[in-house]
């Protein structure tokens, strides 16, 4: 059997080797997956959410052992994966009260004359298996975005956490087990997305799919899947708007972190900023001021603000942009420098239209600061990128806020916030490539069950 070394990125210490699930595997697992299935099927909605409740307050009484582990798989700094930890701890409990809430209603079949005489229900039945594949950046509380709601709708889940993480994702299974979830209703599978992941699309007892990743990837997964349900969240190059009418200190304490949070390295992560011209040069000071006080450290150190990317070869990556976009034109204002895994947070200004930095995601430390003529042309420019997940706003006029809500082209627009807002019960999922379908328990537990109708005739 191989094995998988799990390091941290900001120095390459080796912090655990975990075993490769063998794909001759596959078939035994998708069995006792199958029969596991059924066993959750028959549970009652009460004894899915007592599972979760119970899960979730181990999160919370095992916080700083599971923020300590996303830590070190993943490079986060401390104070961040703790924030991920409580995170994760309400999404279970948001599903749990979502299995109680699982419901049909009553079908009005006496509003056609054909319906007279009969009355009809609907009721909403688990899948049967669902394959969750997970990415890096988030890797215990996004897992739990698919896991949670899975079992709160009664699914077995086989569990595929990103190759660099996969820690946070076996320590939360043990949870789970030993808060009563049968152990083969979460298997977590650990191996590369290219043959496992390819493996767990393509099995024709998987009933879903849900997948936390890129755009490439999740458009090759929609192309395998075949007749099975699909919910991608995909990737962003997340855009924000600050007009000349608000407070310039509070957009740009919002934007500093909503672009340097773990690295960058989140798919809502503000990286592109539009100012309107009249205050471009005031805000733009402000933001790399608060820029340069940020601390770069060892991501367990307590006043750590920005750490290491999950590998080099993406700091690697991001730098590269960074060349690119300075010879295409733009101005590097702050940062730019490197150290192994570690990109110093760099702000640019007049980022042009044609550089990946406009338009691709970068997931890497890195904002583009560009100047607007009028509130039109901002629109213009958040729209024009082949993703659309979430976009910010700041603007204290009630017509400019509601000109942006109904012509921004994003699943969501945050108005007098960043793009990076999230509480984890609200709808989240994009549109163009940035996805199919929404996250949140309550979205996710309605694809993650089918409707069945049932008509009774009384006569």
């Amino acid at each position: 059997m191989s094995v998988r070394k799990v390091q941290l990125a900001f120095d390459g210490v080796v912090v655990a080797e975990v075993p490769e699930t063998p794909l001759a595997e596959l078939p035994a697992i998708l069995k006792s997956a199958g029969k596991a299935s059924l066993e959750m099927a028959e549970m009652s909605r009460d004894q899915r959410a007592s599972i979760l409740f119970r899960a979730s307050a181990k999160f919370t009484e095992q916080r700083n052992e599971l923020a300590r582990t996303i830590t070190l798989e993943s490079g986060k700094p401390i104070r961040e994966a703790r924030a991920e930890v409580d995170r994760a701890a309400a999404t279970l409990f948001c599903s749990g009260e979502e299995a109680h809430r699982l419901a049909g209603e009553e079908i009005p079949m006496d509003a056609s004359a054909a319906g007279r005489g009969r009355v009809a229900q609907t009721m909403r039945q688990p899948l049967g298996i669902i394959a969750a594949i997970t990415p890096f950046n988030f890797p215990l509380n996004l897992a739990m975005h698919k896991v949670g709601p899975s079992i709160a709708a009664g699914n077995a889940t086989l569990l595929k956490p990103a190759s660099a993480t996969p820690l946070s994702a076996m320590h939360a299974a043990s949870i789970l087990i030993s808060c009563g979830l049968p152990a083969d209703a979460l298997q977590v599978l650990i191996g590369s997305g290219s043959e496992l992941g390819q493996a767990l699309v393509e099995a024709p007892p998987i009933r879903m799919i849900s997948f936390t990743g890129s755009a490439e990837i999740g458009m090759g997964i929609s192309a395998r899947a075949g007749m099975k349900k699909i919910s991608l969240e995909l990737g962003n190059n997340s855009a924000v708007i600050v007009l000349d009418d608000v407070d310039l200190d509070a957009a740009a304490a919002a934007c500093v972190p909503g672009a340097y949070s773990n690295s960058g390295q989140t798919c809502i992560s503000v990286q592109r900023i539009y100012v309107a011209s009249g205050v471009h040069a005031a805000f733009t000071e402000r933001f790399v001021d608060l820029t340069r006080k940020l601390k770069i450290a060892h991501p367990l150190e307590e006043d750590c603000d920005v750490s290491c990317l999950i590998s080099e070869q993406e700091a690697i990556r991001v730098q590269s942009w960074i060349g690119e976009a300075v010879r295409e034109g733009a101005t590097l204002l702050s940062g730019g420098g490197r150290n192994l895994a570690t990109l110093q947070p760099t702000v640019m200004a007049q980022v042009p239209l044609t550089s990946k930095l406009h338009k691709d995601e970068v997931f890497g430390p890195v904002v583009g600061i560009n100047a607007v003529s009028n509130l039109d042309e901002a629109i213009a420019l958040v729209n024009d990128s082949r993703f659309g997940l979430q976009a910010g706003v700041f603007t204290y006029d009630l017509r400019s806020a509601w000109r942006c809500a109904r012509n921004i082209k994003a699943g969501g627009v945050m108005i007098n916030d960043v793009s990076n807002f999230r509480v984890d019960q609200m709808p989240y999922g994009g549109t163009k490539e940035s996805g199919l379908g929404k996250e949140g328990p309550r979205y996710a537990v309605e694809q993650m069950t089918e409707l069945k109708l049932v008509s009774w005739r009384l006569a």
